[in-house]
């Protein structure tokens, strides 16, 4: 679709939208939530996808101390990690960077 087809798609749309009632607002607002969740599920699914049980990893938590572990398992949206610490974590696919292989 060219860009001058999606700008006049949008301006068709906000116009719609400035005409619609409550029920039908509320009907998009969840259309709009259940695609959104879909991409956000087939992104991490991807993301996910990079990774295998028993890959060495690490991540940089919000405490700034770069942690070093090993994936234990995938799970619906994250991956089990356990630090070289002993510690568990749930971590988000796309903060996981892959060690270098020794």
């Amino acid at each position: 679709m060219s860009n001058k087809q999606t700008i006049l798609d949008r301006e068709l749309f906000t116009q719609a939208l400035r005409h619609m009632g409550e029920e039908d607002l509320l009907y998009l607002n969840r259309m709009v939530v259940e695609r959104l969740n879909l991409l956000a599920q087939a992104k991490s699914t991807v993301e996910l996808a990079q990774f295998a049980e028993g890959d060495r990893v690490h991540f940089t938590p919000s405490d700034g101390r770069v942690r070093h572990g090993v994936v234990l398992r995938l799970n619906k949206k994250t991956a089990s990690v356990r630090t070289d610490e002993g510690q568990s974590w749930k971590i988000s696919p796309g903060l996981l960077i892959k060690a270098a292989a020794r």
